[in-house]
């Protein structure tokens, strides 16, 4: 039987943290050398995107609980209407199937999305915009919601609720990273607005209770990970799609 002398994790103080944020920081290194390389050795811009978006998922589904299913995608809904393609959708899976699946193209129900993020080579203006485009796009389709039967009698259909969009790069583009340059072009519509995201060498944001929430620190990608698991608690679980409704596009 060891001894306490003999055991390192009996004489750390209770409120060491110190190795846990070393650990965090190493994940967020990593995926920063993963993201050099391609850029170094990918010339083909595309290719080097579609690179990058893979490490994404890749953080995405690492930490993720398996509630949760996360794919690049398009999304649509029962009135025929389909986005551009997503870089990163996180979704229901388990309650709401994918659509039309050909290869890597998935087509998501509107119903079954809890969050969106558009991956860049870097945050600046004009990406911005493009990820608020995208966001509101995916937010106004039309979204069904139907009573669910019970042991007790049934549940009212649950009210949509607001899906998450952000955006995900290695570097944002300004001197001052996420500073004051960054935050006049964030915008304020809600149907665009993005509620959180993160740039690997310059931190990592979110919206919270209203105010702007910039972490700068070299765990920024775990905080940003942190903030968005609360967000997805937050939402609970996805409305009960109506499957009548899409059935219906194939009887008209």
């Amino acid at each position: 039987m060891p001894t306490p002398a003999s055991s390192t994790a009996l004489q750390a103080p209770d409120n060491d943290v110190s190795w846990l944020r070393e650990a965090f920081a190493k994940v967020q290194t990593n995926l920063r050398g993963q993201m050099e390389l391609a850029s170094q050795s990918i010339s083909h811009a595309g290719t080097m995107g579609s690179v990058n978006e893979e490490h994404w998922l890749g953080i995405f589904r690492s930490y993720l609980p398996n509630r949760y299913d996360v794919a690049t995608g398009i999304v649509i809904d029962s009135l025929g209407n389909r986005s551009d393609q997503i870089d990163v959708v996180v979704f229901d899976r388990h309650f709401t199937p994918t659509l039309l699946d050909q290869k890597n193209h998935r087509y998501i129900p509107a119903e079954a999305v809890y969050a969106m993020f558009e991956c860049k080579p870097t945050i600046d203006k004009a990406y911005i915009q493009y990820a608020q485009s995208k966001a509101e796009s995916v937010r106004r389709m039309h979204r069904t919601s139907v009573s669910i039967a019970h042991a007790g009698g049934l549940y009212k259909p649950k009210e949509p609720f607001r899906i998450l969009a952000g955006l995900l790069a290695p570097s944002a583009d300004w001197a001052d990273g996420l500073g004051e340059s960054f935050r006049r072009n964030l915008g304020t519509e809600d149907i665009s607005k993005l509620d959180c995201g993160c740039a690997l060498e310059h931190g990592s944001f979110d919206f919270h209770d209203g105010g702007l929430v910039v972490a700068t620190e070299q765990g920024a990608l775990m905080f940003f990970l942190f903030r968005l698991l609360s967000r997805l608690q937050s939402l609970g679980t996805v409305s009960a799609i109506d499957w009548a409704a899409y059935g219906r596009i194939i009887r008209a």
